[in-house]
């Protein structure tokens, strides 16, 4: 077991486990799941929180050719760190490092003429083309170009690329809910992606790539994949919604595991109360356990008296509010010691609970469950190593 990130003191109070051999075989069962076509490793907010470049490389290991990112700072940092696989980037603003990301050979989303103008100007400064993804909205209504302003944007583009400023590699938009099978908006959406991808073409468009498809779309809509597919959670081994399917069900292993120790066990009287505004209250003697990570380290304010863990082989809930940096779990009078593991959540094989169930305890999903834990808490990339 290789450790590719360690911090040993902040380490004995929490730590997030990242398996890049679980990485890589979700990466290769995606790969098998969509085949025909190439797979994009989605490493946007530090690889949904379980480390960038780590899961990049491991990720490209497995089979990836592309990697995705939102902001235009994350895909330059993977060309820096000497990433040499495709990198598309779709979130940019005006007045963005368009000459950097042009210069780093990185692939720009467009969404609207100005953008156009922008990565222009910037090609200009450069003196070499810049490599331009065209996206469509077909009906997510965020990023993307609106049908009715599609052809100026396509005619645009063809121009600058006759010009020798930009080169068209691919046609791309987004699903808004191909999480929830059977959705109306998913065939309305593939119908009007098909028109304006055909529109495209019919004006001389020639991508390199055409894609839709999301980790649900991949997992479960054969016809949305296209050139390539865009894994995201998938990749990190959380479905995108239960009524998907299970990790299980896709031959998918969570990445990430979420451990701590017990920094305080003690006894109290019945009566007593627990954490701020003393919503918790102990029906009798007990003993606590103080968990030494909070909302600063993203564990959310919202697992207040619901969120699950193991100790000592059983589950607990956390007992009150979940503070700044610890929470209490009532241990009904067990006394395991100080320093004890307490396994926030992780692949649920131990029987352990899984981000999944933390998302259902919070009323939210397991995205933003992995995403926000914050950078107090130090990632530990194991299995680094392909083995043998």
């Amino acid at each position: 077991m290789s450790k590719t990130a360690h911090a040993p003191s902040a380490s004995l109070r929490a730590r997030a486990e990242i398996d890049l051999g679980a990485l890589r075989a979700n990466v290769r069962a995606l790969r098998a799941r969509a085949a025909g076509a190439a797979v994009m490793a989605v490493v946007k907010s530090d690889a949904y929180g379980h480390g960038a470049l780590p899961c990049a490389r491991a990720a490209l290991e497995a089979g990836a050719t592309w990697l995705g990112t939102a902001t235009p700072e994350e895909a330059l940092a993977l060309r820096a760190a000497g990433l040499d696989a495709r990198i598309l980037c779709w979130l940019w603003v005006p007045g963005g490092p368009w000459r950097q990301a042009v210069e780093a050979d990185i692939d720009v989303s467009l969404s609207g003429v100005w953008a156009l103008r922008e990565v222009t100007q910037a090609a200009r400064e450069a003196r070499r083309p810049a490599r331009v993804q065209l996206k469509a909205d077909t009906g997510l209504g965020r990023n993307g170009c609106q049908p009715a302003d599609w052809a100026e944007l396509v005619a645009g583009a063809l121009r600058a690329e006759a010009q020798g400023l930009v080169r068209i590699t691919g046609l791309w938009s987004h699903f808004a809910c191909a999480d929830e099978p059977g959705h109306p908006s998913i065939a309305a959406q593939l119908d009007r992606f098909r028109e304006m991808l055909a529109y495209a073409e019919e004006q001389g468009v020639r991508p390199e790539v055409r894609h839709i498809a999301n980790s649900p779309a991949t997992l479960t809509l054969p016809a949305t994949h296209f050139d390539l597919v865009r894994t995201g959670i998938a990749m990190y081994g959380i479905s995108p919604s239960p009524e998907v399917g299970t990790p299980a069900d896709f031959g998918l292993r969570p990445v990430m595991t979420l451990r701590a120790a017990l920094a305080l066990v003690k006894q109290v009287p019945g009566g007593h109360g627990i954490s701020y505004g003393h919503h918790y209250v102990t029906p009798g003697a007990t003993t606590l356990g103080l968990v030494p990570v909070g909302y600063a380290d993203g564990i959310p304010r919202h697992a207040s008296g619901t969120g699950p863990l193991l100790i000592d082989g059983k589950w607990r809930t956390v007992a009150g509010r979940v503070a700044m940096d610890q929470f209490v779990v009532d241990l009904g009078g067990d006394r395991p010691a100080v320093g004890s593991e307490v396994i926030l959540f992780g692949p649920g094989d131990r029987g352990e609970p899984t981000a999944e169930d933390w998302a259902e305890a919070c009323g939210t999903i397991a995205y933003e469950i992995v995403t926000r834990i914050g950078t107090r808490v130090p990632r530990v990339h194991v299995n680094g190593q392909e083995p043998g």
